[in-house]
């Protein structure tokens, strides 16, 4: 049988710690269980958040199961410990697959697994990722994302979609969605991350009073050039330091800008798309569907239907 092994480290979050011992517990083929899931650590007992939780099985566990999950910690900056990293190297040297939930992207990074890979974590999460470990290609606005051994999910609930994404590898689609009717979940969601962001970060840069200037004006008829006038430089200069600053160029950041505002509509006001469209700069309703799917992963309609508060 299947070995599902997850790995329980000091401050691990309970609920990323449960999801795949749930979803892969609880999942069947042919009325018989489909994984044996153990949790495993170097420790026999571990915090997690406000209790604490036994964990019946060392790393040799871990080093020898068929899959090991590493959910997210409480404090990712923290540094994991080098019996666990030593174990996570020597399953996938094994061949195992290895999946992260949430922060537990920062411990696979930190054993190296992450290396030249596209990877996900928690929207909140992503820059530290990307600053700690250069070497890995982030890829905030992800659910989750697949190498082949190597998987990668984003916050919370995106672990569930990472496990039923498993799920059906290993057993094919039916599998899988008998396994999302058990934990009352949709096997596929059509958004990514990006729908839950807040925000790019305003951050401390030279840029900062440019950026503010952009979040305070979006909805109105802005281009390029007011801003530049603004930050008192030329064009040019201007899309260097935005490449240079945020990563991105001023049009784009507008854009999201202005999407953002839209966002924050949908979830607060009960109007029209084409009246969203004008207050939040993007002009007209078709304009507004292109630019919102485009950054969020969404239709402005599925937006708020998912995450809308008009009328509540």
């Amino acid at each position: 049988m299947h070995t599902v092994a997850v790995l329980a480290l000091d401050g691990v979050i309970a609920f990323d710690l449960a999801t795949p011992v749930e979803v892969f517990g609880r999942t069947a083929v042919d009325g018989a269980p489909a994984y044996e899931v153990v949790v495993a650590g170097p420790r026999r007992t571990v915090s997690a958040g406000p209790m604490s939780l036994s964990v019946p099985h060392g790393l040799d566990r871990l080093i020898a199961a068929d899959t090991v999950v590493v959910p997210g910690r409480s404090d990712p900056s923290a540094s994991p410990e080098p019996r666990a990293l030593a174990a996570l190297q020597e399953a996938a040297r094994r061949g195992a697959r290895i999946a992260s939930i949430c922060v537990g992207a920062l411990d696979l990074a930190a054993a190296g697994l992450l290396d030249g890979l596209r990877a996900t974590t928690h929207w909140q999460a992503a820059g530290v990722l990307a600053a700690r470990y250069p070497a890995v290609d982030v890829d905030a606005g992800s659910l989750f994302v697949d190498n082949g051994q190597v998987l990668t999910s984003a916050g919370a609930a995106a672990g569930l979609d990472l496990c039923l994404h498993m799920i059906s590898r290993d057993h094919g689609g039916a599998v899988a969605a008998e396994a999302a009717r058990t934990a009352v979940v949709p096997l596929t969601r059509d958004a990514g991350q990006a729908q839950y962001i807040r925000d790019d970060g305003l951050g401390n840069g030279g840029l900062a009073a440019t950026l503010q200037w952009i979040e305070e004006h979006a909805a109105g008829p802005v281009t390029i050039a007011d801003i530049a006038q603004v930050s008192a430089v030329s064009v040019r200069t201007l899309n260097r330091r935005f490449a240079d600053e945020v990563g991105t160029t001023p049009s784009a950041w507008l854009t999201r800008s202005r999407v953002r505002r839209a966002q924050r509509l949908l979830e607060t006001t009960d109007w029209s798309v084409e009246r969203i469209a004008t207050a939040s700069g993007l002009g007209s309703a078709t304009n507004l569907r292109a630019r919102f799917s485009a950054v969020v992963g969404t239709s402005p309609t599925r937006y708020r239907t998912a995450l809308g508060t008009a009328g509540h």
